[in-house]
């Protein structure tokens, strides 16, 4: 019996498996063969040079990416035809299946190669009667006994407002609804939304043809009431919902495009509810990562395929890659290292008393109890706290009880992360500590500190002066740095042109980038 029992347990080791699952837009992956729906750049043998050369660059460059990147199952965009797929196979010989979705007169595809068996293949058509984009490509793999689906995804641009891509969510949410309660599924691909769609695009008038409804939020469920679905929630809710693996890292590395300096996420991987069980298939931990080696990413740039010339005479360089970043996450057949619910409790048994603490949280599932919290800065109703040797954050309300320079215990009972500012949305006063006299001591030397480090966010900063240019402040004796102004109020900001010295700055960040956040005038004053 004792025999039999180690037999099983070793053949459960055996065949128990960790696998990888990327995502990647290769941009314009196109083929030397003219079939009258390529881009005008991409017509072969042209004045655009999309000729051997450079088209042997490119795929090499898209070879080299997926080989590094080494996944099992990669789900790639913008790929011109099967034949591309059927080419990248023999570059890769690793892979050994593969599937692939287009229509007809469309520009680009979808596809997948794998090292794990494929079983089918569906597409899924979203189809308009102005406007050709791409299906959704549903493909189902096995790995040791088990049957799992991804879906491929490359949702309309936005360069069509957002009632495009809610009508690609609601019909793979349809799809999604019948398939079995408890079925393992990833959702991936370019959505060409962001994980935090519903803040990023609400205020543009050109996109939000929906009252505020995303595609990729309220409609797949990533959110529930304005806030993102967290572990938590899924482990409450499970059917509803899904989780967006963005949330796993910090939010100054959730990008996998840039576009003007700005951080996007148009790149997504999606888990179902089921994959945060311990049952068959699960995803593993934190195991969520971008591929960004120096070859794909520099000095804040992504180093896409290069062209030159006007918008409407474009001429290959052969050189770059593409405009997105890979991303990729790891699953497991293994019970033992797939327990995001083992993961949770552990998390909950440390007590949440550092604002430093905060920072590492999407979202709190109880209070955090904030002893010495002082006020080192205030406005009419926010405010901003900060312990001694530790941490500052910004209560963007309801704090017109809080006084400058008076020290708190205080209970934070829910806070937000507004475009990668973290902000305590709810709290409450447990104890009012009195006077902290030094304050000011635990203001920021900005001649002493580079304020544009990701740790200094919500700092309250002194001794920065500089030019102001395009809201900018181009910073005194820092070389050539710049720093973005905000303020809610456009009043607030200083002239094009003035020289400016603040006395507060708040050290906020937007989107990936640093920016100081005015909020009066009196933060800073002029020089002539």
């Amino acid at each position: 019996m004792i025999k039999i029992l180690l037999l099983s347990i070793f053949a459960l080791c055996i065949y128990a498996k960790d696998f990888t699952i990327a995502s990647y837009n290769a941009e314009n992956l196109f083929d030397l063969k003219k079939q009258n729906s390529e881009y005008k750049e991409f017509i072969p043998n042209t004045s655009s040079n999309w000729n051997q050369r450079n088209f042997n660059i490119k795929i090499n460059n898209a070879v080299k990416v997926i080989k590094e990147i080494d996944a099992d199952i990669i789900g790639l965009q913008e790929v011109e035809n099967r034949s591309i797929i059927q080419l990248l196979l023999k570059k890769l010989p690793q892979y050994k299946y593969s599937s692939f979705a287009k229509y007809p007169r469309s520009s680009v595809g979808i596809g997948f190669l794998s090292k794990i068996q494929i079983k089918d293949n569906r597409r899924i058509d979203v189809k308009f009667t102005n406007k050709i984009f791409r299906p959704i490509l549903e493909t189902t793999f096995v790995l040791d006994n088990n049957e799992f689906k991804v879906f491929n995804n490359h949702w309309p641009s936005k360069r069509v407002a957002e009632s495009y891509r809610v009508k690609f969510a609601k019909k793979l949410k349809d799809r999604l609804y019948k398939l079995p309660r408890d079925y393992d599924y990833i959702l991936l691909g370019d959505f060409n939304s962001n994980y935090d769609e519903m803040r990023s695009f609400k205020h543009n008038s050109k996109l939000n043809n929906t009252q505020g409804i995303t595609g990729i939020n309220q409609v797949l469920n990533t959110t529930i009431k304005n806030r993102y679905v967290t572990y938590d929630d899924v482990l409450k809710i499970k059917r509803d919902v899904h989780f967006n693996l963005w949330l796993d890292l910090p939010s100054n590395q959730r990008f996998s495009n840039k576009y003007r300096t700005r951080s996007n996420t148009p790149d997504n991987i999606i888990v179902s509810p089921a994959l945060l069980d311990t049952k068959n298939i699960s995803y593993i931990h934190n195991s969520f990562k971008v591929f960004k080696p120096d070859y794909l990413y520099r000095n804040h740039k992504v180093l896409r395929w290069q062209m030159k010339g006007s918008k409407y005479n474009k001429v290959h360089v052969g050189a770059g890659y593409s405009d997105h970043l890979p991303i990729y996450a790891k699953f497991s057949t293994s019970e033992e290292k797939t327990n995001p619910i083992k993961e949770i409790k552990k998390s909950r048994k440390k007590e949440l008393n550092d604002i430093s603490d905060l920072y590492e949280r999407m979202e709190l599932s109880e209070p955090a109890i904030i002893k010495r919290a002082i006020v080192i800065y205030k406005t009419k109703n926010g405010a901003i706290i900060k312990q001694r040797n530790k941490r500052a954050i910004y209560i963007y309300n309801h704090a017109r009880d809080l006084k400058l320079g008076h020290s708190y215990t205080l209970q934070i009972n829910e806070i937000i992360d507004y475009n990668g500012l973290k902000e305590v949305e709810s709290f409450s006063i447990l104890d009012e500590k009195g006077k902290y006299s030094r304050y000011k001591d635990l203001l920021l030397d900005a001649s002493k500190k580079d304020i544009l480090k990701t740790k200094y966010q919500n700092e309250v900063a002194f001794n920065l002066s500089g030019k102001v240019k395009n809201r900018k402040l181009y910073i005194k004796n820092s070389k050539g740095k710049t720093i973005k102004l905000y303020a809610k109020n456009k009043k607030d900001l200083p002239k094009n042109g003035s020289f400016i010295s603040f006395k507060n700055a708040h050290i906020g960040t937007y989107r990936g980038n640093p920016q100081i956040l005015i909020h009066s005038k009196s933060d800073y004053k002029v020089s002539n």
